[in-house]
This record gives structure tokens, C-alpha cells and sequence, in this order.
């Protein structure tokens, strides 16, 4: 998946947008539908968003039955902050803060606890480099619109 910028995806077509991905790619969606979904007031707001979505190339509309779906995914907004394995999202921190425990654990199982200033020094820097990095994990969780 590409990062693109793409201004045009904001406000109401942004939260569509994102409710089409966190949806699934190979469901269709009626306008009624997103206008239920969205809460948006009338079906005409949703169905401006759709055609939004379509002119720019992320959905297309199916000639006989009038739905859309969603054939173009693009990292925009928030899920820049995600990576896409398989049908999963996960925060782009998540590897980060893997990689910093399991050094972190290393370094406590590999090395003898000396309590020297160097060894202060990395556990100092190497826990409060953990602990921010699945701090930002959570926080993207809690805070994901996905």
C-alpha cells in the first residue's frame, strides 16, 4: 500500500473513507447504508461523499444495483499510523516496541547485573525507551478509528 497525500480526503469523505476500509474491501454499500452508519442527516450527504470517493478513484459503482465498493486503498490521516499484514492493521509502533523488549530482555537475561553507571545508564535508556513505544501501541489502539 502506497502513502499518498490526498487532501481531498477530509472532514465527512475522511470518515467514510475509513468506515469502507474498516468494513472490508469486498462489501458493497448502499447509500442508505452509510447514511445509517455515518449518522449522516439525509441520504443525499452520502451519496455526495460517495461520488467524492468515486471521482478520486477509491470506489466504484456497481450499474445495476447502485452500490459502491471499495477498490482503492491509500494510507491516508490516521492510518498512516498502521501497517496492513494480511486483513490486519497493526500501529506501526507495535514493531518498534517488540524490537525494544526483546533487547531489553536480552540484555537482562545475557548480561550480569553489575550496577555500574554504564549499566544504569542501559537499563535507564533502554526501559523508558520501551515503555514510551507501547505507550504510543496503546494510545494508537485506543484512538484508532479502524
Amino acid at each position: 500500500m502506497k502513502t499518498e497525500e490526498r487532501p481531498e480526503l477530509q472532514g465527512k469523505t475522511l470518515r467514510l473513507y475509513l468506515y469502507l476500509v474498516k468494513s472490508g474491501g469486498g462489501t458493497s454499500f448502499g447509500v442508505r447504508q452509510v447514511q445509517r452508519a455515518l449518522g449522516f442527516k439525509s441520504p443525499s450527504i452520502a451519496l455526495y461523499h460517495l461520488e467524492r470517493l468515486r471521482d478520486l478513484g477509491l470506489v466504484a459503482k456497481d450499474a445495476t444495483s447502485g452500490e459502491y465498493r471499495l477498490v482503492k486503498e491509500v494510507d491516508v490521516g490516521v492510518l498512516k499510523l498502521y501497517v496492513k499484514v494480511s486483513r490486519f492493521r497493526l500501529p506501526r509502533f507495535l514493531l518498534y516496541a517488540v524490537f525494544t523488549t526483546s533487547l531489553m530482555v536480552s540484555y537482562l537475561v545475557l548480561y550480569p547485573r553489575t550496577l555500574s553507571p554504564h549499566d544504569l545508564f542501559a537499563l535507564l535508556v533502554g526501559s523508558s525507551a520501551t515503555a514510551i513505544l507501547w505507550y504510543e501501541v496503546f494510545r494508537t489502539l485506543r484512538d484508532a478509528p479502524l
